[in-house]
């Protein structure tokens, strides 16, 4: 498969076979994974796989809760600010899918959680500190570089943060220490679905400027 073929059709995928997943295939995802860049090398991430059935249940009655808080929180909201029934069409099959993970969460094959030290990217001179930015932006690439082996192989996933509303709950589970966040869950396994590229509202000429903000080009 060709990279940018991957990345186009690499899209989230929250249902799953009973197909089970290897422990090499897990390992490429994490190989690939560590090779991602992070400010000066440090890797400031650790990752737990989960294929123990008993923990993944825990885990799996956590997400639960905490994606029923949040969906019922946010339903009025964004379906208020929809301006047309296609757009609420396609976020009421996102939601439907989103339903579907959670109460399915445990089955999945396998379940990764990925932990970001307690640390600050910050240094300090004579005029003051300096706020290089946040360590998450040495975390996430990793975790794209682990969907996107998933993809090489076959298999699905999806980035998950909505967890963090019990995040003790989770790093329990797994007897996480304190000085770690877990700051993404990632079910991995055989999709149901099929890979392919995915609607997007609005293209990149939408998102982006050239020289100064506003400033649009057309490919």
């Amino acid at each position: 498969m060709e990279l940018l073929e991957g990345i186009l059709t690499t899209r989230a995928m929250r249902r799953f076979t009973d197909e089970p997943v290897t422990d090499e295939e897990i390992w490429t995802c994490l190989r690939a994974a560590v090779q991602a860049p992070s400010g000066g090398n440090i890797q400031p991430y650790q990752f737990v796989v989960v294929t123990d059935p008993a923990r993944k249940e825990r885990l799996g009655e956590v997400y639960l809760r905490a994606w029923r808080r949040y969906a019922a929180a946010v339903r009025g909201p964004a379906l208020a600010r929809m301006r047309s029934d296609e757009e609420r069409r396609a976020w009421e099959r996102n939601v439907a899918a989103s339903d579907h993970l959670a109460e399915h969460l445990a089955e999945a094959p396998a379940l990764i959680l990925v932990l970001m030290p307690d640390i600050e990217m910050l240094a300090e001179d004579a005029e003051g500190v300096m706020d290089v930015g946040p360590t998450a932006a040495s975390v996430y690439p990793a975790v794209q570089n682990f969907v996107l082996a998933a993809r090489a192989q076959g298999l699905g996933t999806v980035l998950t943060t909505v967890f963090r509303i019990h995040e003790d709950e989770v790093r329990a589970v797994c007897e996480v220490p304190d000085r770690y966040r877990v700051v993404a869950l990632l079910p991995l396994g055989h999709p149901q679905g099929r890979f392919g590229l995915a609607p997007r509202p609005r293209p990149a000429e939408a998102l982006t400027s050239w020289d100064s903000f506003g400033e649009r080009r057309q490919p």
